[in-house]
């Protein structure tokens, strides 16, 4: 008896792992963006002030390495910190191709902000115990640095 014909893989957005987490991330920044609006950011501009906060004076290929965006994607957004007056942007003088970005005064200051806001959301989306997030974080990572992994 022939072997029945192996069954078609299934065209159904509900079987894609890739679509779980593109809709969970939407989903993520819809949630983030009330208290994005508090303190006047896009996620995108949110996620290159936490770069800096975390490690201030850096060149525009290490920010964009970090979030994993092109340049051409990542200065415009910089071009608007900038303009808000959170970040100053600067040619390296060792080399004039480079250009280094650095908080203001103003942008540090924000984080202050930024702090007390990030807690109230992670707390309103996982309660009280942070370790559900921390292990989810945590297996997502992993997935990524995999893929991250294969391409080369």
């Amino acid at each position: 008896m022939p072997d029945p014909k192996p069954t078609e893989p299934r065209l159904d957005l509900d079987e894609f792992l890739c679509f779980a987490i593109h809709s969970t991330a939407q989903a993520v920044g819809r949630a983030n963006k009330p208290m994005l609006d508090q303190i006047g950011l896009t996620y995108p501009q949110y996620l290159v002030m936490v770069v800096l906060w975390a490690e201030d004076n850096q060149t525009v290929g290490r920010i964009g390495d970090k979030l994993f965006l092109e340049s051409n994607t990542l200065t415009p957004l910089l071009k608007r910190l900038q303009a808000a007056g959170y970040i100053e942007r600067s040619r390296c003088p060792e080399d004039e191709r480079q250009v280094r970005i650095r908080l203001t005064d103003k942008g540090r200051a924000l984080q202050e902000t930024a702090r007390a806001h990030h807690l109230e959301w992670a707390r309103r989306v996982f309660g009280e115990d942070l370790s559900a997030a921390k292990a989810l974080k945590q297996q997502i990572v992993s997935l990524r640095n995999r893929l991250v992994e294969s391409q080369n």
